[in-house]
């Protein structure tokens, strides 16, 4: 996207360089690209780089003509050929920003956006893409920062204030987060997904029941929709209604049979009941679906340990271990495995990690929802 500073730097820097009737071909490139002439435009542009390598101007014009042809990948060699000439030329590392944010550079986009930015800070169009760019590079506590300045200046923006609620809860901001949503949920009352957001932004404040509320209703409003009894189901789990989670769990895998999740839940709940064959079929069911279910590994090799099948009650609890080492759960077990097993060394260093370690899990209902948030929006 081109800014109306960059081209009238271009034209006052054409003007200068090819003056005195030296040559047509920039206003030729201007009048086609004016035209709508795109491609004949880009062509004439890449005559004049190539005929004076260090226009900067030109090879401006250049990015500009290819961004609107959307071959972003050329613009932004453009762009940054232009920049390594003229490290001043108006707007061009925003449109070297929009460059890489257009082809999904999320990472490359941010530094000339930065540096946009910083050249203006009140550039909305900066400050959005910015945090866009955070957002997609999975650095939501920054895009959080980014996109409240922007969402603030753009009120009916839905969009925008749909990616700074995703933002701040994947950041782990629950109260802007549960802001967001009740405003987006004000708009659009009977939508499931402003429900299950909330839920998850209600839950992860610490009101879990409030959260249950929000996955019932979004439960209502759809009751097909993906995802949406597990986390219901969760919810009631977290809370140790056993049997509301097991129904919810259940009304998930008619939804989808293969939801790994969901079993490896009905598993648990199978292995808190004792019934351990019944558990171990549900939580092996769930392995197989998807290798990095933690709880299903850690409840195998809990009953298998039980079973004194210890060898796979070893594989299964260092495959727990591996998924999250800074859960002591799974060390206590292991520690239990050797100790029954003669091994009195390796059940102490188990053990020893247990004692350093912390509990730290993210038991809230958004990190068991997803694995990861949406793309943000092109």
């Amino acid at each position: 996207m081109k800014s109306w500073k960059l081209r009238l730097a271009v034209f006052a820097l054409l003007l200068l360089g090819y003056a005195s009737g030296q040559t047509s071909t920039p206003a030729q490139a201007i009048a086609l690209e004016q035209q709508g002439k795109l491609a004949e435009a880009a062509q004439v542009w890449r005559a004049v780089t190539q005929r004076n390598p260090k226009d900067a101007a030109a090879f401006a014009s250049l990015g500009v003509v290819l961004s609107k042809e959307q071959k972003y990948d050329e613009a932004a060699s453009a762009y940054k050929t232009a920049l390594a000439l003229n490290s001043k030329l108006p707007g061009m590392q925003l449109d070297l920003g929009l460059a890489e944010f257009k082809q999904g550079h999320f990472d490359a986009a941010i530094p000339p956006l930065t540096s946009a930015l910083k050249m203006e800070p009140q550039n909305m169009q900066a400050q959005t893409l910015l945090g866009f760019s955070y957002y997609g590079a999975k650095r939501f506590a920054d895009a959080a920062e980014h996109l409240k300045i922007a969402a603030k200046s753009d009120p009916d923006n839905t969009e925008l204030h749909q990616v700074l609620a995703q933002s701040c809860l994947w950041a782990k901001q629950y109260a802007c987060a549960l802001d967001e949503f009740r405003q987006i949920l004000e708009q659009n009352p009977d939508s499931p997904a402003a429900h299950v957001l909330t839920g998850e932004a209600l839950d992860g404040l610490g009101r879990t029941s409030d959260a249950i509320a929000e996955f019932q209703a979004a439960a209502k409003a759809s009751p097909r929709e993906p995802n949406v009894h597990f986390g219901l189901g969760y919810l009631y789990w977290k809370s140790h209604q056993y049997d509301d989670a097991k129904r919810e769990f259940e009304s998930e895998l008619s939804v989808d049979s293969g939801h790994a999740q969901a079993l490896a839940y009905l598993g648990d709940i199978e292995m808190k009941w004792n019934h351990p064959e019944e558990a171990l079929a549900l939580l092996g069911k769930a392995t197989k679906l998807q290798n990095d279910v933690r709880i299903a590994y850690l409840d195998m090799g809990t009953i298998l340990a039980q079973q004194k099948r210890y060898d796979e009650a070893l594989a299964a609890l260092r495959r727990a271990v591996k998924l999250d080492p800074g859960r002591p759960d799974a060390h206590y077990q292991l520690a239990h495995v050797y100790q029954d097993m003669g091994n009195r060394e390796e059940s102490q260093k188990e053990l020893a990690k247990v004692r350093e370690l912390h509990e730290k899990a993210d038991d809230a209902v958004a990190s068991k929802m997803s694995t990861a948030p949406p793309s943000p929006p092109q």
